[in-house]
Formats: structure tokens, C-alpha cells, sequence
């Protein structure tokens, strides 16, 4: 069964959250304002026709709201629902408590129950930015509504809020790091997983061993130099760079290690590696959203790539930096069909095929991260993780 995916969690946070703050937003103002009439702050003579009229406005802006996030969450836009949620109450409360104390003898007696609501709840959205939106916006609007009403009363709810942010913020602190452990043993497992699979395709062709990792670490380490992407983003590609040949465990031996020259039907069977490699690992989580990188790494700049002859900028970014650290390891590996060629001339060949073979932006980027290749290819040799971390004693690889 497929895992549900982030967005999903991230859609069903969204809508009990939708549900429990608008009936304890209503449900609390009808028992605050109607069911208790003789607490003091119902009092008309002293609210003033103004707050009056006001207050159905604050209600419309909010019943607005719930079809608004509806919409929102159907559009695939969830996360900005609890910012526009939270948003409306700010604005429409701040405003209200304003009107009902500001020139008024009251003592102030306001706030709602949703805001204890908004504050426990906000840990199961697992965002120090959405707990941090809130805390200060709560604590924004107690300010506001102190310097316009003069009361010493409002430090009370200010300090309140102080506490329950702080107890919000313990149990965000621990779902992080709870997240943060289960992260880590799955990337271990995945990593194990996809290093065992390797070890496969390898017993199939030796001379390729260790290319899928120096592979790996090449593209890792340009696409770093990029500064385009996110750390979960770079170890996703990580992953998939690791299988970007696994494709081949369905090509025949005779055909994989054959030391001469391929035939042009023997060679059709080697362009369907990328093919079968994509297909293989479509459902697996954590690597499937790079499935471009194991089907397009044969492509070139100029279109005359497999498997479907892509050219320039039509061929995914993440593939193109994939297409140039395979090509320089496989000139630099021993081949069942040559000798490894000097790291100086494999440079050189990758120079020339800037604007043929590769993107040519690429290129300006494959002279800076140079040094880098030929660190990487001696720390492989003194059996270190291509990550640049000295490989455990219980790893799977």
C-alpha cells in the first residue's frame, strides 16, 4: 500500500483544524455574548450601536473564510489556509476589541477560546514558521488593543500566551526531532537497500564497481555548487543517482562485459537501460520523484541522446548534471573494452563536448567543481561514504 503522502497529512491537518477552530470561534461567542446577558460587557448602553454593527461584519468576514479555504484546499493551495485563517481573526478581533473598550469604564475581559486552540494546535502542523506566525501575532494584538485602551489588565493574556507558546513550542521541538530520528533510520534503510541492489548489478559487470557512488558524488557535488536546492532535495537525487544504471540488471552478460564492438541490435538493447531503470523503481518512495534523473542521464545537449532524443533545456536539469558525472567516471574506469583514461584527458573531452554533449552552462560549472571530482575519487579509494563520511562498521554497503 502506498504511503500518504505529505501533502495529503498536510491536507487533513488543514481541514480539522478548519473544523475545530470555526466551532470553537462560533460556539464560544454565542455562550460569551447571548447565554451569559448579564455579564457587563453585553451591556448595549455601553458597546455603542458601532461595535454593534461591527460585530456582524466580524462574523460575515468569518463564515466568508470557510468557503475561501475550501476552495483553497481543493486548488492544492492548504498550506496558506491557516495563515489566511489565522489572518482574519487578527485583523477582525483586533478592531472589535478596540471598539468595545477604547473610551469605555470596562474592565477589559476579551479574547477568545480559539486562541488556546490556535496555540496547542499548531504543533501537528510541524512549522516553527506557522507557531511562530502565531505566537507573535497573538501577543501583536494584545499590544495593539493595550495602546489604544490604556488597561495594565492586557499584560494578563499576554502572559498567558507567553506560557501556552512556550508549551507549543516543547511539543514542536519534540515532533521535530522525533521526525528528525524516523528520517534518519529511513534514509540508513533506504541507503542499504539501494547500495545492496548495486552490489547486484555489479556481480553482473565488476568492471563498473563503485561507479554508481563516484557517480553519485560527482552530481551531488555540482549540483551543490548550483545553490538551487534544498538538503531533502539533494539527498533524494542522491538516491537516485545511485541507481541511475540499475536498468542494466536486465541487460544479458554476453552483452554487458562483451569486450569488442556492440552490434547495432546489441546496442538497442543497451539504450533501454534508462527505460527499464525508471519503470523499476516508479513506486518507490523517496526516489520516484527523481525518476527523470534515471531516465534522462543518456541524453545530449544536441538531441542525438536516448531514449527519447531530448535536446537543450527540454532535458531535466538534474539529468544534465547527472549525464556529465557519468560520462567523466565511465572515461576514467576500466571498461571490459579499454583502459581507464587520465583524469587530464577526461577533463579535456568534457570540455569539448560542451554544446554537443552538454549543457554548455554546465561546463563553466564542471571547471569549478574539478578539484572537488579528484578529492572525491581518492576519499572512494580510501573507503570513505561518497559523502565525504568515514563508512560505520554495520553499514549495509
Amino acid at each position: 500500500m502506498k504511503k500518504t503522502s505529505l501533502l495529503q497529512e498536510e491536507k487533513n491537518s488543514t481541514v480539522l483544524f478548519l473544523w475545530l477552530f470555526n466551532i470553537v470561534f462560533f460556539v464560544y461567542d454565542i455562550f460569551y455574548y447571548k447565554l451569559f446577558p448579564a455579564f457587563p460587557w453585553i451591556d448595549v448602553s455601553a458597546n455603542g450601536s458601532v461595535w454593534h454593527d461591527y460585530m456582524f461584519f466580524k462574523y460575515g468576514v468569518m463564515i466568508a473564510l470557510i468557503p475561501f479555504s475550501i476552495y483553497l484546499i481543493k486548488k492544492k493551495k492548504t498550506q496558506s489556509v491557516k495563515y489566511i485563517l489565522f489572518s482574519g481573526y487578527f485583523l477582525t478581533n483586533v478592531v472589535s476589541d478596540i471598539l468595545h473598550y477604547k473610551d469605555s469604564t470596562l474592565t477589559y475581559t476579551s479574547g477568545n477560546m480559539v486562541e488556546l486552540v490556535i496555540i496547542l494546535f499548531s504543533p501537528i502542523f510541524v512549522s516553527k514558521k506557522f507557531s511562530f506566525f502565531i505566537t507573535l501575532g497573538l501577543i501583536l494584538k494584545y499590544i495593539l488593543v493595550g495602546i489604544f485602551i490604556q488597561d495594565p489588565l492586557i499584560l494578563f493574556p499576554i502572559s498567558v500566551l507567553g506560557v501556552l507558546s512556550f508549551i507549543s513550542f516543547l511539543l514542536l521541538h519534540r515532533f521535530l526531532n522525533y521526525i528528525k530520528a524516523l528520517k534518519y533510520s529511513y534514509d540508513e534503510q533506504l541507503e542499504g537497500i539501494v547500495k545492496g541492489v548495486i552490489a547486484i548489478l555489479e556481480l553482473k559487470d565488476p568492471y563498473t564497481r563503485g561507479h554508481s557512488e563516484r557517480v553519485a558524488a560527482y552530481a551531488m557535488n555540482m549540483a551543490e555548487a548550483t545553490g538551487k536546492f534544498k538538503p531533502s532535495e539533494l539527498n533524494d537525487f542522491y538516491y537516485a543517482c545511485l541507481l541511475h544504471d540499475i536498468g542494466k540488471v536486465n541487460i544479458p552478460d554476453s552483452i554487458l562485459t562483451k569486450s569488442g564492438r556492440l552490434t547495432d541490435e546489441e546496442y538497442d538493447i543497451i539504450k533501454k537501460h534508462p527505460v527499464v531503470g525508471a519503470e523499476a523503481i516508479r513506486e518507490v518512495d523517496g526516489i520516484a520523484d527523481n525518476l527523470e534523473v534515471i531516465y534522462h542521464h543518456h541524453e545530449r545537449w544536441d538531441g542525438k541522446g536516448y531514449p527519447d532524443s531530448l535536446a537543450g533545456e527540454d532535458i531535466p536539469f538534474l539529468a544534465r548534471i547527472t549525464a556529465v558525472a557519468d560520462a567523466f567516471d565511465a572515461m576514467t574506469s576500466t571498461r571490459s573494452y579499454r583502459p581507464a583514461l587520465q583524469f587530464e584527458e577526461a577533463y579535456e573531452r568534457i570540455l569539448d563536448g560542451q554544446g554537443s554533449q552538454f549543457d554548455p552552462q554546465l561546463i563553466g560549472l564542471f571547471k569549478q567543481v574539478y578539484p572537488n571530482w579528484m578529492q572525491i575519487s581518492k576519499t572512494y579509494r580510501k573507503g570513505m561514504d561518497m559523502r565525504g563520511v568515514e563508512k560505520r562498521e554495520n553499514s549495509q554497503t
